[in-house]
């Protein structure tokens, strides 16, 4: 089996990519990384090189976890909004609608509102929550 590098075939640290290359082994399947030519099924210096890389990897993929947080927090903290944009939703339009007796489906494609949207307006109008006022919902 040829992978392009160690780190592309996995990231989950020392002891999780020496089992997934022992299996391998095991089962009678040489392997060898593309990039790291002296990184094979066979040698004397295999499960000593396997570890630092595997530990490197690991740490590549901790960093970036941690580059990526920060971006996000830094992103918020100049006011910007991350994740997906808000929907408007008329929801007297989904509530008059439903009391006309339309079925959740047709609401649903008519408004291009989400099931789950409409489901939570429903509620809200039960629960005695904002009932003829257009909002946000998510």
């Amino acid at each position: 089996m040829l992978f392009w590098s160690l780190d592309r075939f996995t990231r989950e640290g020392v002891l999780e990519t020496l089992q997934h290359l022992q299996r391998l082994t095991g089962n009678g399947v040489d392997w060898w990384s593309f990039k790291e030519e002296y990184l094979r099924s066979i040698g004397p210096f295999r499960d000593a090189v396997l570890s630092i890389l595997a530990t490197i990897a690991k740490q590549e993929r901790v960093r970036l976890s941690e580059r990526v947080r920060a971006g996000l927090d830094r992103a918020r903290a100049q006011g910007k909004v991350v994740g997906r944009p808000k929907v408007v939703i008329d929801r007297a339009k989904v509530l008059e609608l439903h009391q006309q007796g339309l079925s959740q489906w047709d609401i649903s494609q008519m408004l291009g509102v989400s099931r789950a949207s409409f489901g939570r307006i429903i509620a809200e109008r039960g629960a005695g929550g904002p009932s003829t006022t257009s909002a946000e919902a998510s």
